[in-house]
């Protein structure tokens, strides 16, 4: 695990549906980038916070100087028009640059309004949606192609890895042919094959979360739109929102639902949050799923992994309850976990090596 996890979601869209609107909204106030050394920031991208109410109880706890939360990098990408796979628009690069990222976030218009213009000239967001899967799908379509025409020989030779590739390959073939993101096919296939896919690069096996920009966010949606995962934003009003005080916005009664996206994203990569917590800082460390403790303590540094001995640790409720770390040792409810402990959301963590 890198020393600073980068986490890159891709916001997409067609031209004109709130894209970059969303994007502004979502970075009026970002995060102090020196928090965050290592992680190089490009001009198109913004660093988000996630939220999460735990950091600041135990920031009171622990009599914190600062805060540093866990945060996502939201890349916007530009505007996809139909013939993309083929250069269409900025064709190659806005496809390079999905490559990039952990994870699509595809803005669809679902708001009705004359004044802007859609670019088919209609509001139909399924069909919006078919066609930004079907220039991925044209696009991996193409990369899975060359990688057959590359493969077959040696398969035929009766290489072994060769042959392999080629069953994986024409899995995915038959999944592009019929017009289907493979993520469904993906999740069931063995794990050595899933290797194979991951080696590939794909745009279409990434995670997607779908942004519908709507202007009721409790409003309900066709069926196949509520099925794919998804938030519902009125991101005209996020927009608003930026210029408007704390007083007004609560005067109003109005409530930003960016931070729902935030977290979803979060969750989309399955990822999770452990803590750290002292009278310097309390910060948020992000790490998979599923991470032993030697892997949680890489997010900090190397060494932390390498050199790993044994963590303390405790859950956060736990500490909570406790007043202190003195007391929750005294109580006997802080452990010591080996290199085979599986780190729990919501763990505070002070590593030994």
């Amino acid at each position: 695990m890198n020393i600073c996890m980068s986490l890159k979601v891709g916001i997409v869209g067609l031209p004109n549906v709130g894209k970059s609107t969303l994007f502004k909204a979502l970075t009026r106030k970002q995060v102090d980038i020196n928090n965050y050394p290592f992680c190089t920031i490009e001009p198109n991208v913004g660093i988000v916070e996630v939220p999460d109410e735990r950091l600041a109880k135990l920031s009171v706890l622990s009599a914190s100087k600062k805060i540093i939360p866990a945060v996502i990098e939201f890349v916007d990408i530009a505007g996809l028009v139909k013939g993309a796979s083929e250069g269409e628009g900025l064709g190659n690069k806005f496809l390079q640059n999905i490559r990039e990222v952990d994870a699509i976030i595809e803005v669809v218009r679902v708001f009705q309004n004359p004044d802007i213009i859609h670019v088919h000239n209609r509001v139909e967001p399924r069909e919006d949606i078919e066609i930004i899967n079907t220039e991925l799908i044209l696009a991996d379509l193409e990369t899975v192609t060359k990688r057959k025409l590359k493969t077959v020989k040696e398969a035929r030779s009766g290489k072994k890895e060769a042959v392999a590739e080629m069953v994986v390959l024409e899995k995915l073939e038959a999944e592009f042919q019929v017009g289907r993101l493979p993520h469904a096919l993906v999740s069931t296939l063995p794990e050595e094959e899933q290797k194979i896919v991951k080696e590939l690069q794909l745009l279409t096996t990434k995670p997607f979360l779908y942004v519908y920009n709507v202007s009721d966010v409790d409003a309900m949606l066709a069926p196949e739109l509520e099925e794919r995962p998804n938030v519902k934003l009125d991101i005209k009003i996020e927009e608003e929102l930026i210029e408007m005080t704390a007083e007004e916005i609560t005067e109003m009664g109005l409530v930003s639902h960016l931070g729902d996206l935030a977290k979803k994203a979060y969750t989309l990569l399955g990822l999770m949050t452990y803590f750290t917590t002292g009278e310097m800082e309390t910060r948020a460390w992000t790490i998979r799923e599923g991470s032993t403790a030697p892997q949680a303590g890489a997010a900090i540094h190397g060494d932390f992994e390498e050199k790993f001995i044994r963590a303390e640790i405790i859950h956060f409720t736990k500490l909570l309850e406790s007043g202190s770390w003195s007391a929750a040792r005294d109580q006997g409810t802080l452990r010591l976990e080996g290199r085979e402990y599986v780190v729990q959301d919501g763990d505070v963590i002070v590593f030994k090596i």
